[in-house]
């Protein structure tokens, strides 16, 4: 019953109190959302998972990873995509490999 009681202050908290948002974008996860399900539209269902971002000022390079699951495939099936999200809407994509190794930093200038 402790633990419950602590959930219940801890969402009052929270409601109360709300923590101010860092730089926004937009919704980030609607955004995404929108992407997968426009990418996949067949899908039976779907999740993702933002692996790395990068932010500078209101641009926003997001390495997102997709799992899909189609009606007629038994297995999922998983895609990797770098999001270019700026002042709160998706202005491009590109597929990349799942093993890829991608570094979400700013450019270094020569």
């Amino acid at each position: 019953m402790r633990c419950f009681a602590r959930l219940i202050l801890l969402s009052c908290l929270v409601y109360l109190f709300p923590f101010p948002a860092m730089a926004s974008t937009g919704d980030i996860g609607t955004i995404i959302e929108s992407f997968v399900t426009k990418q996949f539209p067949d899908a039976a269902s779907h999740f993702w998972v933002v692996n790395e971002t990068q932010w500078d000022g209101d641009e926003m390079i997001v390495d997102v990873a997709a799992v899909v699951m189609d009606h007629l495939q038994t297995e999922p099936t998983a895609s990797r995509f770098l999001l270019l999200i700026v002042a709160g809407s998706l202005k491009g994509s590109q597929s990349i490999p799942l093993d890829a190794v991608t570094e979400c930093k700013k450019e270094q200038e020569a």
